[in-house]
């Protein structure tokens, strides 16, 4: 399900702005003072914010821009955005907090008038943009009808290209009337506002994302993107989805943050909506890949090597969905990199190796599949070599017992034999 917001961006200050040379910093290893907070840092680090600073100051200045003013941007929005720490400051408890409250001031104008809400929204494009890699936040939510809390990326190209020409990545967008939804969309040149390509994710049990912190990540490669809520992926959007369309995900983005209030998508702010809202956020993390994330991947992406010291391999190096895994002469080549993630997957090109159709049969052949949360991508690397199956609870194994190349590979009964042993990394 694509999301609904026909975004457009109020360029103001930021037209004079050029893409920042992005800097690769060495490792960063950070616990901060953050509730509950989630692992360190990953070692791939290139940019991050724990948020570890005094109670009611504002954001790092070198790090994020707050925007200002109450244009609607392009949504019909409700509020208006303040700068400094008025509606975004820091708890002293190692959390950023963004507060949407009722507007007293009758001198704030928006787009209909007096405003009726203030809020905060911060980007990161006077200090910070990215190509490729993971990029993670772990947020609680505001809760309320009307509410529109955001994580999101835009292409450091937009004084030039414009919108939706310079492309936009929404890692994480709520709207108030679905408390336990998130979507994760991509907007570009004639895929844009609601026909903005992407999915929805609900959490289980009908619980709410207001009752508690997640964690919501991309990751994003030349050939693919992935979205996550808690290291479950759920969606993945590669070139071949676009239907002829432009894939503009080949350069530096920046982030933003944000906590909209109203808008045409959510809808306004209603008598059960109660203020102040706030949207806290506990880190946002940036690194050159998944390494350390939210998935707990083992590394940037290694080979494994099968019978006959062979590679496991996605056929033609394709991305699309159904793609054979078959063996190959070993060459380097990304279809060759696998990352194995503590969340049980294995990922190549960005996409999940798949049991085909979920089946449990002996001789399911496996694919290349966008990656789902299903057990048919949930596998386990055992001390005796074997790459097992969790959801058959069988074994990768080399058809026939082969080490051509090309021999396609398939799930079978562990047995022990040559063909079903594999060398990871």
């Amino acid at each position: 399900m694509a999301a609904h917001r026909a975004r457009r961006w109020t360029l103001g200050g930021l037209v004079s702005l050029v893409a920042v040379a992005l800097v690769t910093v060495l490792l960063i290893t950070t616990t901060g003072s953050g509730a509950n907070r989630a692992s360190a840092a990953p070692a791939a680090v290139t940019w991050s914010d724990d948020f570890d600073g005094s109670a009611g100051s504002a954001p790092d200045p070198t790090k994020w821009t707050l925007e200002t003013g109450g244009s609607g941007n392009g949504n019909h929005e409700l509020q208006y955005y303040t700068p400094g720490n008025q509606n975004a400051a820091l708890d002293g408890q190692g959390h950023l907090v963004i507060t949407a409250r009722k507007n007293t001031d009758s001198g704030l104008q928006c787009w209909n008038g007096t405003c009726q809400y203030t809020s905060a929204r911060l980007n990161t494009a006077r200090g910070f943009t990215q190509a490729y890699g993971h990029f993670e936040s772990r947020i609680k939510i505001p809760r309320g009808q009307g509410m529109w809390p955001a994580f999101w990326m835009l292409g450091d190209n937009l004084p030039s290209a414009g919108w939706p020409g310079s492309g936009e990545i929404d890692v994480m967008e709520n709207v108030g009337k679905e408390p336990g939804m998130v979507h994760g969309t991509i907007h570009g040149p004639g895929y844009s506002g609601s026909g903005g390509l992407g999915a929805a994710y609900t959490l289980p049990d009908g619980k709410a994302f207001a009752d508690d912190f997640h964690v919501f990540a991309v990751d994003w490669s030349p050939a693919a993107i992935t979205w996550s809520v808690d290291g479950h992926a759920y969606e993945t959007r590669t070139p071949s989805d676009l239907g002829g369309k432009k894939w503009v995900y080949d350069h530096p983005f920046f982030l933003i943050l944000n906590l909209a209030v109203g808008g045409d998508w959510p809808g306004s702010p209603d008598s059960a909506t109660s203020f102040p809202q706030t949207m806290t956020v506990d880190y946002v993390h940036v690194s050159t890949s998944d390494a350390g994330g939210s998935t707990g991947s083992t590394g940037a992406g290694g080979a494994i090597k099968g019978i006959g010291g062979m590679c496991v391999d996605v056929a033609g190096a394709s991305a699309a969905d159904g793609t054979p895994i078959q063996l190959h002469d070993c060459n380097g080549v990304d279809a060759q990199k696998w990352t194995l993630g503590s969340d049980g997957t294995l990922r190549a090109l960005g996409k999940c190796l798949d049991v085909r159709g979920g089946s449990t049969e002996d001789g399911t052949p496996v694919q290349l599949y966008g990656c789902n949360g299903s057990k048919a991508q949930q596998w386990t690397y055992t001390s005796a070599h074997d790459l097992t199956n969790t959801g058959a609870g069988k074994c990768l194994d080399a058809k026939d017992n082969a080490a051509a190349d090309g021999t396609r590979l398939q799930i079978w009964t562990c047995g022990g034999t040559a063909n079903q042993k594999w060398t990871v990394g």
